[in-house]
């Protein structure tokens, strides 16, 4: 937590963070161009923010792209101010209209629209059961849906209301148990016109933690609060995991 301190201590690295707020997977080059600093201004301070998990980077091709990563600030949210905003958190429960689906297979070559990392006090085995298991995973979820699914690809999967509808439904894409799960993701309730997608979680162990890394491929315009959506999932599935209680949103 001193690192995260440390790292907001900066108003330059603040007004990084800021910018990849307003744009997420930015370049080196374009966050050069959008702050005015110096190439080696801009890598100095990215390696601070790297440092303090603020920050992560996802290369495809010749491009390295950089990521706000929001749990850490969250976990300084679920620390103190928690109280403070169940109904901002409720509000961005929301914004989780924008699930969508996506056929087509996976590329390293594409950089996500977003992404999230969080260090869990868990097995890579204890995530992967929490992430696909309909009884733990209602726990975190909002509003308590469940995931439901054989976990084979390219068969369906479910994550359903308490009631049994269907509140995102998609296909499985990849799986690899404790490692690596891939799916479409679309919303029962989201039009036709808005266009696809997919999200990938991975696991890897890390000591005695596991570090958890959501990467959603393909945002839509106007549906950003979706980041803050599983900024809140991967705090509540963390706080679950290492307390035995979920966090309430509302």
């Amino acid at each position: 937590m001193d690192a995260i301190f440390k790292a907001l201590s900066d108003d330059t690295r603040r007004l990084l963070l800021d910018r990849l707020r307003e744009r997420d997977g930015q370049t080196l080059t374009e966050l050069e161009a959008a702050t005015g600093l110096t190439r080696f201004g801009v890598m100095k301070h990215l390696k601070v923010l790297e440092a303090a998990g603020l920050v992560l980077t996802h290369k495809a091709g010749r491009f390295k792209y950089h990521y706000l990563n929001g749990a850490p600030l969250q976990s300084l949210v679920d620390r103190w101010l928690a109280p403070l905003t169940q109904q901002p958190m409720a509000r961005a429960m929301l914004d989780l209209k924008a699930e969508l689906e996506r056929k087509t297979q996976m590329s390293h070559d594409t950089k996500p629209s977003f992404m999230l990392e969080t260090f869990i006090r868990a097995t890579p085995a204890q995530v992967w059961e929490a992430l696909t298991s309909p009884d733990i995973s209602r726990q975190y979820m909002f509003k308590g849906t469940a995931f439901h699914s054989s976990l084979r690809v390219d068969e369906p999967y479910e994550y359903r209301a308490p009631d049994g509808r269907a509140m995102v439904f998609g296909t499985v894409l990849e799986v690899v148990p404790d490692r690596r799960l891939a799916l479409t993701y679309q919303a029962a309730w989201m039009g036709p016109e808005v266009k696809p997608s997919r999200v990938v979680h991975e696991l890897a162990p890390v000591g005695e933690l596991t570090r958890l890394t959501i990467a959603h491929y393909d945002l839509p315009e106007g549906h950003e609060g979706l980041k803050e959506a599983w900024a809140m999932i991967a705090a509540s599935l963390k706080s679950l995991l290492e307390t035995g209680t979920a966090l309430a949103f509302g």
